[in-house]
């Protein structure tokens, strides 16, 4: 009876898979948290300029960018 040894061969590591969201470009944890600032510094300034002189106050405008901020961090 013939027996040849196996050789274990540790499996390579593939490396991670990009995290593939609704942003069109590969993003990790650092760029969509910017970009969800730069979105609310954006909202903030067209809300102040068009949204408040109606009435609504800028705590609205937090809250709708908190809200997106949320969504892009976990899912973008």
């Amino acid at each position: 009876m013939d027996i040849e040894p196996i050789d274990v061969i540790a499996p390579e590591e593939a490396p991670p898979l990009p995290k593939t969201g609704f942003l069109p470009i590969e993003t990790n944890w650092f760029d969509r948290i910017f970009i969800s600032v730069v979105i609310w510094v954006a909202l903030s300034l067209f809300w102040l300029r068009f949204i408040e002189p109606l009435g609504l106050s800028i705590w609205i405008c937090t809250a709708i960018s908190v809200v997106l901020a949320a969504i892009i961090i976990r899912k973008g």
